[in-house]
């Protein structure tokens, strides 16, 4: 069981451009594949430009010799329990989530055969399941979906709802260090101690494997909250708009190497050569 679920771009990313940031990450992912004829299932449900994302996604896997990528175009919940749509998520091997709007991955895809057949082999077979922006930010089974980065430390600006669930006791943020995110992730985890936070700064992806060991890849920083060390909060005190005091509250910078053990919440660092 294998899941990269952050290689951090935004949906408007150019073809070049993707080359460029994306290039190693999609090639580590293609690694997790068996040979060059996996099948990989592309999902740009997230996006606003589903064509444009599914095709950059399919022109890239071309490009590393991987030519049987297809695009599933699920915009409703309807097509993600046809018969066909439900038979692919059965049969392929890697699969990816485009960037976008991550609420509409879920408010589409929450529920359905599609993600209760690709949660159950995600458990018991070597899928390859990787997330971009959005679509990482979807994986776990706490998701924030909304929240200003300049007034994310007042209480109830940073939204929650359930994501996919297929990473328990984490919740992951993107764009992290571009757009200052920092915030919305202590305010995420100290709504949610026993949650792991995770921010992925860009050309930055998480590698995941038996659904517990964390490494980084890609060029950037990846920032871990861990709010298990808290001592005090007064999250419980304050009113909404407040602002928020948390004591106590555990950070690690991972680059590329770089592990976290996640059920024991263990860093080592990468081995220097």
């Amino acid at each position: 069981m294998s899941m990269p679920p952050g290689m951090d771009n935004g949906e408007n990313t150019s073809n070049a451009e993707l080359a460029g940031s994306e290039g190693e990450i999609l090639t580590r992912f293609c690694r997790l594949l068996s040979d060059t004829g996996s099948r990989i299932e592309i999902i740009p449900t997230a996006s606003s430009i589903p064509e444009k994302a599914g095709s950059r996604y399919t022109e890239a896997f071309s490009s590393l010799g991987f030519n049987n990528a297809a695009v599933m175009d699920i915009r409703t919940r309807e097509q993600a329990q046809t018969p066909d749509m439900v038979q692919r998520v059965r049969e392929a091997e890697g699969f990816l989530f485009t960037g976008g709007d991550q609420l509409r991955l879920t408010t589409i895809l929450g529920g359905t055969d599609f993600l209760d057949i690709l949660a159950e082999r995600y458990l018991w077979e070597p899928v390859v399941i990787a997330g971009t922006s959005a679509g990482a930010m979807a994986m776990s089974d706490t998701m924030i979906y909304q929240g200003s980065s300049q007034e994310a430390l007042k209480k109830g600006e940073v939204k929650f709802c359930s994501g996919f669930g297929l990473l328990p006791k984490v919740i992951i943020d993107t764009h992290f260090v571009k757009r200052g995110r920092i915030g919305r992730l202590f305010q995420a985890v100290a709504s949610n101690p026993g949650c792991l936070g995770i921010g992925l700064g860009e050309d930055t992806g998480l590698l995941i494997t038996q659904g517990d060991i964390l490494e980084a890849i890609g060029s950037g920083l990846i920032i871990v909250v861990d709010g298990s060390t808290i001592r005090y909060t007064n999250m419980a005190l304050i009113s909404e708009g407040e602002l928020i005091s948390i004591e106590n509250l555990s950070v690690h910078v991972m680059v590329q190497g770089d592990s976290l053990l996640l059920s024991r919440k263990k860093f080592t660092p990468a081995k220097i050569q």
